[in-house]
């Protein structure tokens, strides 16, 4: 059965008619939201064009990155999301100390995680599937926390496994069970990027590698884990930017969505 349905995601768009039929959702509304979907543009903030369709294109929540944007340009952006999908959540990477206290002062009960730097807006998804998330070192944790939370947003269950690199590689034997009975693992490392590879090698689960930019010199900010995750001779490896927990996050949510349909038992 095809996800896709004239240019809407079919899951969304089921869930959409039936807030009609059972009047959760007005017909205005209804037609604003599959208008908003398929239209070019989004809608003019003036200093930004927010996307208010993805989700019903996609199945996927917007995103706003907060690096670079101001307290009041966030909170404004995040409002807009919020009223135009208020069925899912709303998230903001990469916050700042003051991109979090803003949030916190206008919204109490966001979810914040430190750790990622991220806040979440609404109630998460129910986990469609499984996401493994396993880091090198601690030292990799803020990212991989970040490629765990947006996971969690785009609809996939999540374990996360910590402190697994190659350096103790009995802690990373340990979870083979777990690694196994993913669905799709991102495996995060930095200094010269070993884990993806080793990762490959011991299970048929595709993985996700994303180097960090830990590391000493000669790592060159996260290039040569970069590097040696393009290179690695372990199949079934795609590799996403450094740092890019966003992006991994994303691509294994969509991966294990698509081997759990909305619906299937």
């Amino acid at each position: 059965m095809t996800s896709r349905v004239g240019g809407v995601d079919r899951a969304e768009t089921a869930a959409l008619l039936r807030g009609v039929a059972d009047g959760r959702v007005g017909l205005d509304d209804a037609l604003e939201r599959l208008s908003a979907a398929t239209r070019p543009g989004g809608h003019d903030l003036g200093f930004a064009r927010v996307d208010t369709g993805r989700a019903l294109r996609t199945g996927d929540p917007e995103v706003v990155y907060g690096a670079g944007k101001t307290s009041d340009q966030l909170v404004a952006i995040l409002r807009a999301l919020r009223e135009a999908t208020p069925t899912r959540p709303a998230l903001a990477t990469r916050l700042t100390d003051d991109g979090v206290a803003a949030v916190e002062a206008e919204w109490p009960d966001a979810l914040i995680d430190l750790d990622a730097r991220c806040a979440v807006l609404g109630d998460l998804p129910e986990g469609r599937g499984t996401v493994a998330v396993v880091s090198a070192g601690t030292s990799d944790g803020p990212v991989a926390a970040e490629a765990a939370i947006v996971a969690r947003c785009f609809g996939a269950g999540v374990v996360t496994i910590r402190d697994a690199g190659v350096a103790g590689l009995h802690r990373l034997l340990a979870e083979g069970e777990t690694l196994a009975a993913a669905d799709c693992i991102v495996a995060v490392a930095g200094m010269e990027g070993a884990l993806p590879s080793v990762v490959g090698g011991l299970v048929g689960t595709p993985v996700v590698a994303v180097p960090t930019s830990v590391g000493y010199g000669a790592s060159f900010g996260g290039l040569a884990a970069l590097l040696a995750m393009l290179n690695s001779c372990a199949p079934g490896v795609t590799v996403v930017n450094i740092d890019n927990g966003f992006g991994a996050g994303v691509f294994a949510a969509r991966v294990a969505r698509v081997a759990h349909p909305a619906g299937s038992p």
